[in-house]
């Protein structure tokens, strides 16, 4: 048998830009900026708390300027989460599909069909209330290639879980 390992034309490969991607349900910003607050609500009511009954004059004065800095990181939160939301898509494709999200570091994942080994829908309390759910992909391998896809309304998550069921399915 005759080894070979030709180089390929880069110019002919096709691009990843001309991939058309779908963004996620615009639900799942709600759900991002309620889990959000109530993060910082409860860092805020713990603070409240140490500041009240606490005896000493250096606690009560640094309250101010700590909820200060909180409500300040609390805006920047919601700027990062609102941004990167925006970067949330995904596509299937006929053998893979791909999810791109991020703000300051996108990531694009694509896992190919063949590469699945288990698929799950998965609602929490405020995606059933949102009526979004999350596509959970399982891949062969410890390489980080499992993708969960946020934000998909409920009927969508639904049908794809049954293409992609079905497509295992065929392959035992």
């Amino acid at each position: 048998m005759l080894f070979s390992n030709n180089q390929i034309d880069i110019s002919t490969l096709p691009k990843s830009s001309d991939l058309e991607l779908t963004p996620i349900s615009k639900h799942y910003l709600w759900i991002i900026l309620i889990n959000i607050s109530l993060v910082y609500l409860v860092i805020i009511g713990v603070l409240s708390i140490i500041n009240q009954f606490s005896g000493d004059s250096g606690v009560q004065d640094a309250f101010e300027y700590l909820i200060s800095i909180i409500c300040v990181l609390f805006v920047i939160s919601v700027i990062f989460a609102i941004i990167g939301f925006k970067k949330r898509k995904y596509a299937m494709r006929e053998k893979d599909i791909t999810y791109s999200h991020g703000y300051i570091v996108n990531k694009t994942l694509t896992l190919p069909f063949n590469r699945i080994q288990h698929i799950e829908i998965a609602r929490s309390f405020l995606a059933r209330k949102f009526g979004v759910s999350t596509l959970k992909i399982y891949s062969a391998g410890q390489s980080g290639g499992d993708i969960a896809i946020r934000g998909l309304p409920k009927a969508i998550a639904q049908t794809q879980y049954d293409f992609l069921t079905k497509i295992i399915n065929e392959r035992l």
